[in-house]
């Protein structure tokens, strides 16, 4: 199976939430592994994929040497498009696709990851929402406590639904805003909306994570929806 997981905007904690339900889905004995599309800032191996494999409690694994699970790596910590111009380079979403496609051979399940939300450009063409919705992808939405969370989470619902996409779950993240009354506030209101919209589809609100002794938590809510 292969689930898009995105987020409200950049640092909404994706990575986290991708690791996690790797960690969740390979305590439960199924074989998974994940997907980084375009990885920042960054010049080695990806660090969202390094985080993964920290999380799921794995060691890197060769199709992360062989840079399989990761198809761009940029310089520049910007928006992919300008990372990419900056190193004269356009992004072919082909590439995405095929190294999902050499993933999908060996595991039953596979977690991509995009890059800052749904409406970041790859390309002058393409926006990263347009590739998710042309592979008909099921999206795994993240949120979090951050102000302005509310408006991006039913901004990114709103365009979600109106592209008729298949969202299974959104997954609440309440690092980094720890005040209880936020959290609360902005959970009850994204799960209306998420009523609303997606009607079928889980919500899951998951605790600050330390990475080095971070919980299986199950998200059987999402994967089942």
């Amino acid at each position: 199976m292969k689930i898009f997981i995105t987020g409200i905007d950049t640092d909404s904690g994706k990575s986290i939430v991708t690791g996690l339900i790797a960690k969740y889905l390979k305590n439960n004995e199924q074989t998974v592994i994940t997907q980084k599309y375009v990885q920042t800032g960054c010049t080695n191996i990806a660090e969202d994929i390094i985080t993964h494999r920290q999380l799921m409690g794995v060691d890197l694994l060769e199709e992360d040497i062989l840079q399989i699970t990761c198809s761009y790596l940029f310089k520049h910590p910007a928006s992919p498009h300008l990372s990419a111009k900056m190193e004269d380079i356009q992004i072919n979403s082909q590439l995405f696709t095929d190294a999902t496609k050499i993933l999908e051979k060996d595991y039953e399940y596979v977690l991509m990851e995009g890059a800052g939300g749904l409406m970041v450009p790859l390309n002058s063409q393409t926006l990263l929402i347009d590739y998710i919705q042309e592979q008909n992808y099921p999206v795994i939405l993240v949120s979090s406590s951050k102000l302005g969370s509310i408006n991006h989470s039913l901004l990114s619902l709103e365009i979600l639904k109106n592209r008729k996409m298949n969202v299974i779950g959104v997954v609440y993240n309440q690092y980094p805003n720890l005040d209880k009354s936020i959290i609360e506030d902005s959970e009850n209101i994204i799960k209306k909306h998420l009523k609303i919209y997606f009607p079928e589809a889980g919500f899951i609100s998951i605790p600050k994570i330390n990475l080095d002794k971070a919980p299986i938590l199950n998200f059987n809510k999402i994967l089942q929806a």
